[in-house]
């Protein structure tokens, strides 16, 4: 006598998920326990995972079976790795050996570990899998308890949460119904962090923080260069305290990257901007993505946020340079043997870095001991199609000792500038929400063309400084996007001289 089954559950690859069938057959024949499909090591331990599982559960397990028992993963050409599958197997299985009653597993998608004892351990990646489940009509998904809230952000979907194996089998058969877990409702958030730096709270450097307020406002990326302890770090900190909470739309964009990477670590969502500092000494697949089994890179996990860069010289080369495309395109594409994948990374790159190797070249205060050589050595590291990429170049000087004693400083809180810069995105996502993008910084040439109108003073100035300064195409583009942010800043609808001079100053001119 044959008996076989067939049930759904879900592979994760990169960010995006893929239906898996994972059908069951068995077969007369001496007790074997197979499972094919191009499973990679941690699948095919699931066997011993099942079966124990199986058994602690209360029902006849595999190894207790006489019979050929063989269970595919389709499509089999995919490699099939992670423990999400366990779930799924045991219930082929079951439903094949008919020790639980038959129910329309068409509608269904199974996603889980299971526990030696039954119980069920959570996954990474299910907000992927039930944004699939949805996508591929699919009215209900099945998940460990930890992971309901996540799978639950998706709405139209009835989600299930199960603490073990035993209380799925009593659902599935009618027998105890566990009611399907409400829609997750999402309330965003500035930082996950409470003791984020208050941009206000930085004393001087009033240059610096109106061009972290276009950088905020813009999306638009920026570079400081100054001497140690002049406070570049503290600025890029600060820059969370005053960029907009994530629209829900954001947040499940953030949150199946980090899904996917297995980083909720306990949270079912992230509702917050994310602010990475990779250090010098990362690889490349850990900042750009991929590796073996291929995982989002820091630039991806920056995603809507900041990717801060500091000591920004001391990075590889190849790192540096691998930046280009996904600073233009906002993202990341790595190409292997079987197939291609693409990451999001549309982040706001910040970077710091001091002028010579001993940080103080052109300081007035302190003696630079690096040759001419040495200082120009330093500052090539970073080559000037990926310098021609950043928007925002500014010197951070030295805070003068009255501004740190000063205790009556006339500052506007960061809560303030939050606002103001709020409704300047607000300006630019009702003007671009046609190309269906969110800020100035996002738009390509023909959309500057299109939406940025000049007078005849501002088109004579903008004439006059390119021929001058020999600025490339793509600078002159920047910094036209650069002068719309200023102008969205103080809700000036048309762009005017003021703006595009203030906008062409964000570029480090060389020191004398």
């Amino acid at each position: 006598m044959q008996n076989f089954s067939k049930v759904f559950s879900a592979a994760v690859e990169g960010v995006q998920s893929n239906l898996i069938e994972v059908e069951t057959d068995i077969n007369v024949g001496l007790h074997s326990f197979n499972i094919v499909g191009l499973a990679d090591k941690s699948l095919s331990e699931a066997k011993e995972r099942v079966s124990s599982a199986l058994k602690n559960s209360g029902v006849k397990p595999p190894s207790k079976e006489n019979r050929k028992i063989v269970v595919n993963l389709a499509p089999a050409d995919v490699k099939k790795t992670g423990s999400q599958y366990d779930l799924a197997i045991a219930i082929g299985y079951l439903l094949a050996t008919k020790q639980i009653k038959d129910f329309d597993a068409k509608n269904k998608i199974f996603a889980g570990e299971l526990a030696l004892d039954g119980g069920l351990r959570g996954v990474s990646g299910v907000l992927n899998i039930s944004r699939m489940a949805k996508d591929k009509g699919f009215e209900e998904v099945f998940v460990p308890a930890v992971n309901a809230a996540e799978a639950a952000i998706v709405g139209d979907m009835r989600v299930f949460g199960f603490n073990n194996l035993n209380d799925l089998i009593l659902h599935l058969e009618g027998r105890k119904i566990i009611e399907s877990q409400p829609k997750t409702e999402i309330k965003p958030s500035i930082s996950s962090d409470h003791q984020m730096i208050d941009l206000s709270d930085i004393k001087g450097q009033e240059n610096a923080k109106r061009a972290l307020m276009i950088t905020a406002a813009g999306g638009h990326n920026l570079l400081m260069q100054g001497s140690p302890g002049t406070g570049k770090t503290m600025l890029a900190q600060a820059l969370v305290s005053i960029l907009p909470p994530p629209t829900l739309k954001e947040i499940i964009e953030i949150t199946q990257i980090y899904s996917a990477a297995g980083l909720l670590n306990g949270n079912s969502f992230i509702n917050w901007r994310p602010f990475r500092t990779p250090h010098q000494t990362a690889s490349p697949p850990a900042i750009i993505g991929g590796g073996q089994n291929p995982r989002p890179g820091e630039i991806s996990l920056a995603h809507r946020g900041v990717l801060f860069l500091d000591e920004l010289p001391e990075f590889r080369r190849d790192i540096l340079e691998a930046l280009r495309q996904p600073i233009e395109s906002g993202k990341v594409f790595i190409s292997r043997a079987k197939n291609n994948l693409v990451f999001p990374a549309k982040f706001i790159l910040v970077a710091a870095m001091n002028p010579c190797p001993c940080g103080y070249y052109g300081d007035a205060e302190k003696e630079c001991r690096c040759s001419a050589f040495e200082v120009f050595r330093y500052q090539k590291k970073i080559s000037g199609p990926l310098l021609d990429r950043i928007v925002l170049q500014i010197d951070v000087p030295r805070v003068k000792l009255d501004e740190l004693q000063n205790k009556n400083r006339d500052t506007k809180s960061a809560e303030e500038m939050r606002k103001k810069i709020i409704e300047a995105r607000e300006i630019q996502r009702e003007r671009l929400k046609e190309f269906k993008i969110l800020t100035n910084s996002e738009m390509n040439s023909k959309m500057c063309d299109e939406m940025i109108k000049l007078d005849k003073e501002a088109d004579n100035f903008l004439k006059d400084i390119f021929e001058k300064s020999l600025i490339s195409a793509r600078g002159y583009y920047r910094v036209l996007k650069t002068a719309r942010t200023i102008a969205d800043l103080e809700n000036s609808k048309d762009l005017n001289v003021s703006h595009l001079a203030e906008a062409f100053q964000y570029r480090l001119k060389e020191k004398e």
